[in-house]
């Protein structure tokens, strides 16, 4: 039988000390290494590809822009910030980027998608799909027609909703919504393209189109009455309980004075 050997506690911390120190050196050297590795010439970046939406954006222009931005090398690159650069630029909504081993950054843009202008004719601001506002160069807008809609900031997506909600009810009736506005208070009004103006009154959703439902599916039958068309109508306001007024081109409920003789 072997004798069994006891070793002294001080040998045993030297031992276990040793060890960790070793270990430390290993880690020490190793992230030295990758540090060293990573700011190689071999890894400074050396190009940009750009993909996804693109339409109105110019691959070349884009890249010059976010060169500046570029800091680092393949593994050091702060991929958020080139993001935020993208970002920046007018019309692109979302950017990803990734890494392209060994030299190269791979970024797929999705740019805003134009429904609407949004605010006051001064103001360059649009609004895209998802009812978020944007600003951009207004003349590259390809669309001949965009309605205006307009309201509190905060609340673009809310218009936005009730625009798409609304706009097929009207152009059923062969008219075409040009400007939809939310006021401070909570008030919607509609310009037409016929140069009449509809006042829909407060309310949420649901009120709002029980309204404009009622005033367009009685529409006809109220201005055939009067040999009109829908198209005659100067303005509406729906927010009677009961019902609605309108005033129409050439029609009066004015009786007119006849001169005494």
């Amino acid at each position: 039988m072997r004798p069994v050997v006891v070793i002294p506690a001080d040998v045993k911390l030297m031992n276990m000390t040793t060890w960790v120190l070793g270990a430390a050196f290993v880690v020490l050297c190793l992230m030295t290494a990758t540090r060293t590795l990573a700011r190689l010439p071999a890894f400074d970046i050396k190009g940009i590809f750009v993909g996804g939406q693109v339409s109105h954006l110019n691959a070349a222009t884009l890249r010059a822009n976010v060169t500046t931005h570029l800091a680092g090398t393949f593994f050091t690159v702060d991929l958020a910030r080139v993001r935020a650069a993208f970002e920046a630029v007018p019309w692109v909504r979302r950017a990803v980027v990734r890494r392209d081993f060994p030299n190269r950054l791979r970024v797929d843009l999705q740019e805003h998608q134009a429904v609407a202008y949004w605010g006051t004719e001064s103001e360059p601001r649009l609004l895209n799909s998802y009812g978020e506002v944007f600003e951009a160069n207004l003349g590259e807008i390809e669309q001949d027609m965009l309605p205006r809609l307009n309201g509190p900031d905060g609340q673009a997506a809310d218009v936005w909703a009730m625009y798409r909600q609304i706009n097929g009810l009207f152009s059923e009736m062969d008219l075409t919504i040009e400007a939809l506005e939310l006021s401070k208070g909570g008030s919607w009004r509609v310009f037409l393209d016929t140069g009449a103006v509809v006042e829909l009154g407060r309310g949420n959703a649901a009120e709002v189109m029980a309204r404009v439902t009622r005033f367009l599916e009685t529409l006809t039958q109220v201005v055939s009455r009067y040999g009109r068309k829908p198209a005659a109508v100067e303005s509406a306001d729906l927010r009677h309980d009961n019902g609605y007024a309108i005033r129409m081109q050439g029609v009066t409920t004015v009786v007119p004075v006849v001169p005494k003789k």
